[in-house]
């Protein structure tokens, strides 16, 4: 049996484009990350085209208000208010690859609405557009905020494991977190006191405060470095790489 327009309903979502990929003729299928549903995929009609009047919001870091139609098999977008498409990255290649590795990390690990989240993907997006920050700085906060909300808050003074004062660092990949000399194992790696600095300092400071920010520019590759191979031991995915 086929659906008409009696099967439809609207739905109005605020989301920003994480991926999207061409479908027969001028169609895409989009992927948004929503605040209301969480990670879904959309069908956006004729907008290949060059007349098309909802071009710009099939593309990546696009970020605005979609009404969706709701059929029986999937959801179309009818209309986009678009609040911000972040087109300044677009003009710097490393804001633009490190935007992407943001919008794709959350691609990998959420799918269910995550509020917080959500409003941590707005205020990376528009600290890398707008302000005038280095390198790694935004991944890294990113990184940091995602593992806190996956429960590793391990950007401590003390050792996990026998509570000592941490003088000299190892990270556990096996557990995500800080040990000691004494505590550490085959699966631990060492870290600098330059690299520990710049997490603690990301770990603690706003987005917008990123901009004032003159970290010790090896202590920060490190600590990027670091963030992205727990990155693939939690998650088993590799964070895009951004060199």
């Amino acid at each position: 049996m086929k659906w008409t327009y009696k099967d439809m309903s609207t739905v109005k979502v605020r989301a920003i484009v994480l991926k999207n990929m061409s479908l027969k003729e001028k169609d895409k299928l989009v992927c948004l990350y929503s605040l209301e549903l969480g990670k879904i995929y959309v069908s956006m009609k004729g907008v290949r085209g060059e007349k098309a009047k909802l071009k710009s919001a099939k593309e990546i870091f696009c970020f605005g208000e979609f009404i969706l139609e709701q059929t029986k098999t999937n959801y179309i977008v009818t209309g986009v208010d678009i609040i911000d498409n972040f087109y300044n990255l677009t003009k710097d290649i490393d804001k633009y690859y490190e935007g992407c590795a943001i919008l794709d990390i959350v691609d990998k690990v959420e799918s269910q609405p995550n509020p917080p989240l959500f409003i941590e993907i707005i205020k990376a997006l528009k600290t890398l557009c707008y302000d005038d920050v280095k390198k790694y700085y935004c991944i890294c906060k990113f990184l940091i905020d995602i593992f806190a909300g996956m429960g590793y808050n391990f950007i401590t003074s003390e050792c996990s494991s026998c509570k000592s004062q941490l003088l000299h660092k190892y990270f556990n990949l096996d557990f995500g977190e800080l040990v000691c000399p004494a505590c550490r194992t085959a699966l631990c790696v060492p870290i600098s006191e330059a690299c520990y600095s710049s997490l603690k300092i990301l770990n603690m400071i706003d987005y917008e405060k990123l901009k004032n920010l003159k970290l010790n520019e090896p202590g920060t590759i490190e600590a990027y470095k670091l963030l992205c191979k727990n990155f693939e031991w939690r998650t088993n995915y590799q964070v895009l790489d951004i060199k």
